[in-house]
């Protein structure tokens, strides 16, 4: 594929090439570093992972220690993106996890790769159109005495991400930017009114002590850190949208998982100190998801908390969208390389976007919802939980994965440095592989759900990454033609 970043320095040849690949980059990427931030940022949904992902933490992990998990789960992923920043400033390619694997791991072992994260991030997308329906029916409607059921909300939320999917992604980035910044600025909000009226006592120093993070299960706790981060990893999707990719995707990275990563730190910490490190478990059972919420309204009143109420959809909105994007790319990459159908593999002449791709992940969020609306199934504990969980799981598994593809692609590389290709990504590959065992062991508290149907959707990641490896080695002997072509993409010598 030939990568143009500017088109008066590309021969007639070239241009009739590139044109004829369908690449979106050709007519001019168009994302900066500042909007591929936003773009990630969105995706791993601070807000929603503060107040969803918190109460479960500091119940069934390690209570006030909650920060120190967090600060581990960055540092783990900060190292994971050292080498994710390297690889992605030598391979340029809308296809991410799949292309690093595939260059490095084997195609076969690419090819399964790619159908995990097409089915964990199309999945992750299929679950957060409930979770969007489900707390707009429960703090918006409900709180103004209006019943509407929660799949009305789901539709609405579908149609909003399928036409920010259709149109360029510069104008989603846009959107989900005004979101993000909104969020941001509601909890910084919250948090200074906790540090107003509780000074030093917001920050319980004990929260770093070894009797408050031993206190319960810290793999627990490590389970909800990690999964709050899921998203930031998407970056490297936009490689080719993106008019510096050597400088911007890796930038775009380190920012993302240092300022995700000092937030919740920070935001854990001060919700801790807002209760008490001695009361904060008791609390948080008590009052369950809403426990965040009913903070903010406690020091912020009313008006706080229904700001929160309506930011807290929008975030959910947002990391939809951004989740939606990753989905589509990575159907767009696999059209592309003629492991899933062509027809998915072109983008929108004046958007530039992979719109046939990006149709495609509407239809099944649309299919997923209608076929839980008719089944009459909670829209939370058992639609939003159940996909949204697998997607984590899967998605954590392909961090791994890449990491190891890091230190296998620059093994024997001359340019090899020895932190950002070797030390950096086994220390992210151990820590992931943990998390991985941690989610898997866990499954049904990162569900929250006891119905056994429910926890056994891991299996069929298993089943989608053998099968998709088996029809890899199947296409080599098939068609070798197209085997070949598998994972080509613009590789820096530099």
């Amino acid at each position: 594929m030939t990568f143009a970043p500017n088109l008066c320095t590309v021969s007639a040849t070239e241009l009739e090439s590139a044109i004829t690949d369908n690449s979106p980059a050709v007519v001019g990427p168009s994302l900066t570093t500042r909007k591929v931030v936003f773009l990630v940022i969105a995706a791993a949904a601070p807000m929603a992972a503060m107040v969803g992902n918190v109460p479960l933490a500091l119940v069934y992990g390690n209570g006030a220690g909650l920060p120190a998990a967090f600060l581990i789960a960055t540092l783990v992923l900060i190292c994971f993106s050292v080498g994710y920043a390297a690889m992605s400033r030598k391979v340029i390619n809308t296809g991410a996890f799949y292309t690093y694997i595939a260059r490095s791991l084997t195609k076969p072992v690419g090819v399964g790769s790619a159908y995990v994260a097409l089915a964990a991030y199309t999945a992750q997308a299929c679950g957060l159109a409930g979770a969007f329906g489900y707390f707009m029916q429960q703090l918006i409607l409900e709180g103004a005495g209006v019943n509407v059921p929660w799949y009305v909300f789901s539709a609405i939320g579908i149609v909003v991400v399928a036409i920010l999917g259709y149109r360029s992604v510069e104008m989603g980035a846009k959107v989900v930017g005004v979101f993000m910044v909104a969020e941001f600025a509601i909890l910084f909000i919250f948090e200074a009114l906790v540090l107003n009226k509780q000074h030093m006592q917001a920050f319980p120093i004990e929260s770093f002590s070894k009797s408050a993070i031993t206190s319960g299960p810290i793999g627990i706790a490590m389970l909800f850190a990690f999964t709050s981060f899921i998203g930031f990893e998407s970056a490297a999707l936009y490689g080719e949208e993106t008019k510096d990719p050597e400088r911007s995707i890796p930038r775009a990275t380190y920012i993302a998982v240092s300022s995700v990563g000092i937030f919740y730190v920070l935001s854990s910490w001060i919700i801790i100190g807002s209760v008490g490190a001695d009361k904060v478990r008791a609390l948080s059972e008590k009052d369950g998801g809403v426990f965040v919420i009913n903070l903010v309204q406690q020091y912020g009143g009313t008006i706080l908390f229904d700001i929160t109420a309506v930011l807290l959809c929008t975030s959910v909105l947002a990391g939809y969208s951004a989740i939606h994007n990753a989905a589509s790319r990575y159907l767009f990459a696999l059209g592309r390389e003629s492991i899933m159908p062509t027809h998915f593999g072109h983008h929108h002449k004046s958007f530039l976007s992979p719109h046939k791709a990006s149709l495609a992940i509407t239809g099944v969020a649309t299919f997923s919802a209608v076929v839980f609306a008719i089944s009459g199934a909670d829209p939370y504990t058992v639609y939003a939980a159940s996909l949204i969980a697998v997607g984590t799981l899967g998605i954590v598994a392909l961090q791994a994965m890449a990491s190891l593809s890091v230190v296998a692609f620059f093994w024997k590389r001359p340019d090899r440095q020895l932190w950002q290709g070797v030390i950096a990504p086994l220390i992210g590959f151990i820590g992931l592989v943990t998390a991985f065992f941690l989610a898997a062991m866990h499954y049904n508290t990162l569900t929250g759900s006891d119905n056994k149907i429910v926890n056994l959707v891991p299996f069929v990641l298993l089943v989608i990454a053998i099968g998709g490896t088996i029809f890899g080695y199947d296409l080599k002997t098939r068609k070798p033609q197209v085997y070949a072509d598998l994972a080509v993409s613009k590789l820096r010598s530099k």
